[in-house]
């Protein structure tokens, strides 16, 4: 309902009701035009008929693959374009080739080198730990027998979590630390998939570790770090390398350039904008960032609280982030690209040869660009 001051006439304004009638006419009709210009969501069906044609035909259980993926992004809210759906099962082929639980060549050695280094770590002598590891567990055989046979990330979870609760060195060993970090078909980290359970729409059986082991929730929590934040990225493939050393580190990694540039400083190009260490000492970054203070006239509080949203899309709202930019532009005389690629070495006793975030992001972009030549063209 409107009062007297909505229809106040404006200085040197006539107000004529027939005018406003008619512009307000034309607006409603101009809205209506652009609703109908707008296609109609995809159908589930559609969606998933899609999904069903992206896959590879070797893939077993096309059809459950679908109505997994279909579900993780109809509740995260995100588009099924083509170039997303081929981004998930880009990733999803390169992390485990569409295994749910994919197999790990030497897993039994490695977790024997992992006891072995932390026994070593808690002077905790060699005996005593194979005396342990003799101990039967609650389905009959001896930890050494289910590690010697482990073959997935899976089996070795399981036995670690009966090891820490029911030998009497568990605790000492591993206190609450399972070293499983990352599990299922797309390999998404447990601990992020433990702070974005809250959507979470399947019934959770034992807890969301064992959840991320399934189809169903690796998959949906591979969806939500892939695709479940907002970036100004111009390529696919920055949240590619996102999606291997964390979200916004293609981005952060080019703002390190930019300081890197300015300062005169070598950086490493890592994402990581700020010390994550224990202690207060300060990152590299962040000192790079802090002999600028001339040229930016901030105060080190205000440059500490622009580069703690490193993690966040609002870092590029902030008035480091511009005058970095601004700066390294000018200096290079062109401007300099807003994301590149981490430089980062891959560490994992999984892997076997010198691996970086960049191969892994160009592998799986190499699959994306494959995966739509196969789609219809119905989604796009």
């Amino acid at each position: 309902m409107f009062n007297d001051l909505d229809f106040m006439p404006l200085k040197g304004f006539t107000f004529r009701p027939q005018a406003v009638a008619g512009l307000v006419l034309i607006a409603l009709l101009a809205g209506c035009s652009s609703q109908r210009n707008q296609p109609p969501a995809p159908s589930a069906e559609r969606v998933r008929s899609e999904i069903v044609r992206l896959l590879p035909t070797r893939v077993v259980d096309r059809q459950g693959w679908a109505n997994d993926i279909y579900t993780a992004f109809e509740t995260r809210k995100i588009a099924p374009s083509v170039e997303n759906l081929c981004s998930v099962l880009a990733v999803a082929e390169q992390e485990s080739n569409y295994q749910v639980d994919p197999t790990v060549p030497g897993m039994g050695k490695i977790a024997q080198d992992e006891i072995d280094r932390r026994a070593s770590k808690a002077h905790i002598p060699d005996l005593l730990v194979r005396s342990a590891l003799d101990i039967r567990s609650p389905n009959g055989k001896t930890y050494n027998e289910r590690l010697s046979a482990a073959r997935t990330e899976k089996d070795l979870s399981a036995i670690f979590d009966d090891f820490i609760g029911m030998v009497p060195m568990g605790q000492t060993l591993f206190g609450n630390f399972n070293p499983v970090h990352t599990a299922g078909p797309m390999q998404v980290s447990i601990e992020f998939a433990e702070k974005q359970a809250r959507d979470y729409p399947y019934p959770v059986k034992d807890s969301i570790r064992h959840e991320v082991f399934t189809r169903r929730g690796g998959v949906y929590f591979g969806v939500a770090h892939l695709l479940g934040y907002p970036v100004s990225y111009d390529r696919p493939i920055y949240r590619f390398a996102d999606f291997n050393a964390g979200w916004y580190a293609s981005r952060n990694a080019a703002f390190q350039s930019a300081v890197a540039r300015l300062s005169g400083r070598r950086l490493a190009l890592d994402g990581d904008l700020i010390s994550y260490g224990f202690g207060p000492s300060l990152g590299q970054t962040e000192l790079a960032v802090r002999s600028l203070h001339t040229q930016l006239g901030m105060r080190n509080t205000t440059v500490r609280n622009a580069l703690e949203k490193g993690e966040m899309l609002e870092l590029e709202d902030t008035d480091l982030y511009k005058q970095i930019f601004a700066l390294a532009d000018k200096a290079a005389g062109k401007p300099l690209p807003r994301a590149i690629l981490p430089g980062i070495v891959l560490q994992s006793p999984k892997i076997t040869r010198k691996l970086t975030t960049a191969w892994f992001a160009q592998r799986v972009e190499e699959r994306r660009l494959r995966c739509m030549g196969r789609a219809s063209g119905a989604l796009k």
